[in-house]
């Protein structure tokens, strides 16, 4: 017999998780119909990723002029050949917005992300390991007085002055945001692994003999991963715009420049006096600010009504063909504990 062939999944098996995680998109599908701001959201998210995406790829696609490349029209108004009109140099505005669009999601994702991680995994640590008294409980209280230590600044002006002793620079200027953005996300992940660890759920795992890691892992983590979602997404916006504001206010990226960024592109169109007289110039990066800000605030909050069982099951039912009150949720994970024998906990908003 071949060795092999008890890893591999049973037919049935396949078909039942095809059709769980068909069940699973069409009840999305209905959640989004069900919430028009949440589906604006889902496809400006799509559209600016896809469009960040050909950016970094085939940039010609999506930008008539390269960066840095002149017209002989210079601050001209919106027209069919300058959708966004030119600056003073003769640079098309919509091709610089559009090339600064990589650099700027990624980074906001990356700061995000780095933020989510590790900040989770010290908000995890001090909230299960928190007895008095113990060594794991000292290191519990020393994340904590270190993470008052870095909120007691606000973010915004403490990223501002470690940017400016780091020097220029994109990167420079990210890393400064990261020093200063996970401690948003230890207070967060501490208060809900708080509320999940006492649950009588976790008590039988505890008096069962598992081990603690993996009770974090298994039944801790599931229940905290959504709200953090949640932040997650609507965050990507909140960090987009801090870091717009340092490159407002300090201009960590000099432009004109091969790698534009929004943040520059309106410091240098506001200090050369072009505002003034010619509004479209600030216009493009400021509006590619809002309109990602937007896209993402509106995703969170249609994913805060999509993690969320209750929420979830109302707004599937308003589609046709909704979900009785008694049907399986198959949004919910397969490795969650029965609701028979314990009870499932309710994932609170980090709002």
């Amino acid at each position: 017999m071949d060795p092999t062939s008890t890893q591999r999944p049973s037919p049935a098996f396949a078909s039942r998780a095809l059709r769980s995680t068909a069940r699973a998109f069409v009840m999305f599908l209905r959640v989004l119909r069900a919430n028009p701001l949440t589906l604006v959201g889902f496809i400006l998210v799509v559209v600016i990723v896809g469009a960040a995406g050909l950016m970094a790829v085939v940039p010609h696609v999506l930008a008539p002029y390269g960066p840095l490349q002149a017209s002989n029209d210079f601050v001209q108004g919106p027209s069919v050949h300058h959708l966004l009109g030119t600056d003073g140099n003769g640079y098309d505005i919509y091709s610089e917005v559009m090339y600064a669009l990589p650099l700027d999601l990624l980074l906001a994702v990356a700061i995000a992300g780095f933020a989510l991680i590790f900040g989770g995994a010290l908000g995890l640590i001090s909230g299960y390991w928190d007895t008095p008294g113990t060594l794991a409980g000292a290191l519990s209280t020393l994340i904590l007085r270190i993470t008052d230590v870095f909120l007691a600044f606000p973010s915004l002006i403490l990223a501002l002055a470690i940017t400016v002793g780091l020097g220029l620079g994109a990167w420079q200027a990210a890393l400064a945001v990261m020093l200063t953005w996970w401690p948003y996300y230890v207070r967060l992940v501490r208060g809900e692994t708080l509320a999940v660890k006492h649950l009588p759920y976790v008590t039988a795992a505890k008096a069962a003999g598992v081990t603690d890691g993996r009770i974090v892992l298994r039944h801790i983590l599931r229940n905290v991963l959504e709200p953090v979602v949640v932040y997650f997404s609507m965050d990507i916006g909140t960090v987009l715009v801090t870091f717009s504001t340092i490159g407002f206010v300090v201009v960590p990226i000099p432009y004109p420049s091969a790698t534009p960024e929004w943040g520059s592109m309106m410091s240098y169109y506001q200090n050369s006096g072009l505002i003034t007289s010619y509004p479209w110039t600030i216009l493009g990066p400021g509006a590619a600010i809002f309109i990602t800000v937007l896209a993402f605030s509106l995703l969170g909050d249609g994913l805060r009504d999509i993690l969320d069982p209750r929420s979830r099951r109302v707004l599937a039912g308003t589609g046709t063909g909704g979900i009785s009150a008694g049907a399986p949720d198959p949004l919910r994970s397969a490795s969650a504990p029965p609701a028979e024998s314990t009870p499932v906990p309710e994932v609170r908003s980090p709002s």
